[in-house]
């Protein structure tokens, strides 16, 4: 618990504008780096005033953006052949890519059109896949941005009211907050090795 504590002091003490920025970034392209442990803890340090959330939510949705682009950018340059090997390879699999999630984030842009860009940006497992369908189809870049935008603007905004909240009601949970954290922590670790697992055997 004492490593947990001293982790989490870490990354609060370091959490600033540049940084969710970089880590929303990362977290948009095909790196398995999820939001949800981005944007609330800034707004709950942001609740304390260390921070400004609505710069939080600016800060998170641009390195969204940012994301996005690279996705769309290497989709929109490699093309379907290339992005689809890369989604089947060894690398593609450690970064919890596959050829089938590739193809149900086609499938989803293909149903959806343009707003699929904004729509995606909401649905858990697709968010940081949608940008690549979109590279794929070349759609047009003024578009992609503007809903890109607004669609991780939208989910950062969902995020920063849980943090703001989990700071409201901070004396009731904090007894529990270690092994919250804990939890959460196992519980994402376990995912990626449940899914490196999945995709080694999937490969053979």
């Amino acid at each position: 618990m004492e490593f947990i504590q001293t982790l989490l002091d870490w990354y609060m003490a370091n959490l600033n504008y540049f940084t969710i920025a970089l880590l929303m970034t990362i977290e948009s392209t095909f790196l398995p780096l999820p939001s949800e442990v981005v944007i609330p803890f800034a707004a709950y340090k942001a609740a304390q005033g260390d921070l400004n959330v609505f710069i939080v939510i600016l800060a998170g949705t641009i390195g969204a953006l940012c994301g996005s682009l690279i996705n769309y950018s290497l989709a929109y340059y490699l093309g379907r052949p290339l992005v689809y090997k890369f989604a089947d390879s060894k690398l593609g699999r450690v970064f919890l890519l596959s050829k089938e999630k590739v193809i149900h984030a086609e499938d989803y842009f293909k149903r959806n059109g343009k707003s699929s860009t904004f729509i995606g940006r909401l649905v858990l497992g697709l968010r940081h896949l949608i940008s690549i369908p979109a590279g794929l189809s070349k759609m047009n870049l003024r578009d992609f941005i503007l809903y890109t935008f607004i669609g991780a603007g939208l989910w950062n905004i969902i995020l920063a009211i849980i943090g703001y909240f989990l700071f409201e009601i901070r004396e009731q949970i904090f007894p529990y907050l270690k092994y919250i954290l804990l939890a959460v922590g196992v519980g994402f670790v376990l995912y990626l090795i449940i899914k490196a697992i999945k995709n080694r055997r999937n490969a053979f």
